[in-house]
Formats: structure tokens, sequence, C-alpha cells
């Protein structure tokens, strides 16, 4: 059948194979040598229900449950610059209300529930945060902000030296208003990081995607097996591990078992004379 290519079934953007689909990681299990092509990901034009009696409807599918997290890493060459994991972060999530009793000026705060992109905000006092939504950055109560959602604090996921408070909510307050082709970021959550670590790859553009794939993302699958993925800048591995977080642990399992099941017999066929 010649030169067949592995794919994985995206959402939003396009693959293309870099020089080794076939490679192995003999330490952290099956690697699959891609890089990506992304369209411009708001999480925010998808990510809300509908008014009036569907709301209600929908807000038993919105319930979000811990299990499904996806547990993962994001590797820049052997440096771990993200990581959620059980063992490593506290993971609880909360209603609006009770995370108001937990936040301080600066916090990240994310926003979860089934079935949805996560939303990020940075928590700047006074029961308000700053949040891109809708390609609009914008000031708004928490709870407003929640839109029903759980919620949690994840200052700690990436590990990068965080400016101190008064910066943060400098950074977010100072963006407030910015609309469409102003702003800097794909998403919500490459804001709110932006505002808090102050590093350029949480940009668009931040980094230039040629030839080298310094970026590494492994989604655990149990304690001794892991799924590689290779990216050029950090703003794609931020792409991709919303996508995952959208779909859900039990659903990106399923996709990575068919994934693997198709390669297989793929590598059966006999190539064409």
């Amino acid at each position: 059948m010649g030169n067949q290519v592995d794919k994985l079934s995206h959402l939003s953007y396009a693959e293309v194979p870099t020089v080794d689909p076939n490679g192995l990681d003999t330490e952290e299990g099956s690697r699959i040598g891609v890089s990506y092509i992304f369209s411009n990901d708001d999480d925010e034009m998808t990510d809300g229900t509908a008014d009036g009696a569907d709301k209600e409807q929908n807000r038993e599918e919105m319930l979000y449950d811990r299990r499904d997290d996806v547990e993962c890493a994001v590797y820049h060459h052997d440096q771990c610059v993200y990581e959620k994991s059980t063992e490593s972060a506290d993971l609880e999530v909360y209603t609006p209300e009770n995370l108001l009793n937990k936040c301080n000026a600066g916090d990240l705060v994310e926003f979860l529930a089934a079935g949805q992109y996560p939303h990020w905000a940075v928590y700047v006092g006074d029961f308000q945060v700053v949040h891109l939504h809708r390609s609009e950055v914008k000031n708004s109560f928490l709870t407003d902000a929640s839109q029903g959602r759980r919620c949690r604090i994840v200052n700690e996921l990436y590990r990068f030296k965080p400016f101190g408070s008064d910066v943060v909510v400098q950074n977010a307050m100072e963006q407030v208003g910015l609309k469409d082709r102003e702003l800097s970021w794909r998403n919500s959550e490459c804001f709110a990081a932006w505002c808090r670590f102050g590093k350029r790859e949480f940009k668009m553009g931040g980094e230039i995607r040629i030839g080298k794939q310094p970026y590494r993302l492994n989604i655990h699958l149990s304690d001794k097996r892991s799924h590689v993925l290779e990216f050029q800048s950090l703003e794609d591995v931020i792409a991709e591990k919303r996508r995952n977080d959208h779909l859900g642990r039990t659903a990106v399992l399923r996709e990575l078992a068919s994934h693997f099941d198709s390669f297989a017999e793929i590598q059966g066929e006999p190539s064409a004379e």
C-alpha cells in the first residue's frame, strides 16, 4: 500500500508527518512523531450553554468528574514546565461561591465542565476576575465568569517562576478591553498564564516554528505507560492539551486505542510492488 501515514482524529487542526512517524521511546512507551498546524483556537466560542430552558436541561451535563481529568506533563527539552497529576497537584474543585473564600489576588482560576474546554481567569480581588472571553479581555465577577461551572485554583500547574501578585493583577487589568486583532493570546489559558508568568511563549507567534520540536507532551495512560507527542512551540502544546481536556480521559484513551489498532493494521499490510 506504499507510504501511509498514521493519523489521529483531531477536531480543529491538520497534522503532517515528521522525519520518523514510527518513533519509539523505550522508557516512556509509544511515541508518534507529528507536528501540528492549528487554526486559531478560541475556546470561548464553543464553551457556554444555551439560554432559558436549554440551560437548565444542560446543567447536569455540565457537572465535572475529577476522574475524567487527563493527567499529563509538558517538557521543554528535559525540563518539566507543566504537570497535572493527582500525586503532584491539588485538583479538588469547588463551587464558585466556595472558591471565593480561597482566592487571593493574582491566583489563576480554572473553570471546568464536562465536554467543554477549560476556561482560565486571573483573580484580581473584590470577587472579580479578568479573562479572555469570546475574543475580548473582560473584567467580570467570578460567579458570572463561571457560568455555573466548577472551579479550582491552578497556580502550581506551570513550573515557571511567577510574578508577585500585584504585578499579576496589573498585567491582567492593563489588557481589559482588548479584542479581536488586538489580542496576543490564542485562548483563555495562554492569557491567564502570561499574566502570571510573563513569558512570551504564551503569546501567539512567541516562538519560531522551524524544524526542531523541543516540546514533549506526555499523556499518562497508566503508572508505567505514557503517550508522547512532540511540538515546536508551547502554544501548540497548550492547544493539544486543551483539546484533550475538552474530550476527557475516557475519550482520549478510546481515541488512542483506535489509533494504535489502525496503525497496527497499516504496519501489517504488504508494501506496493
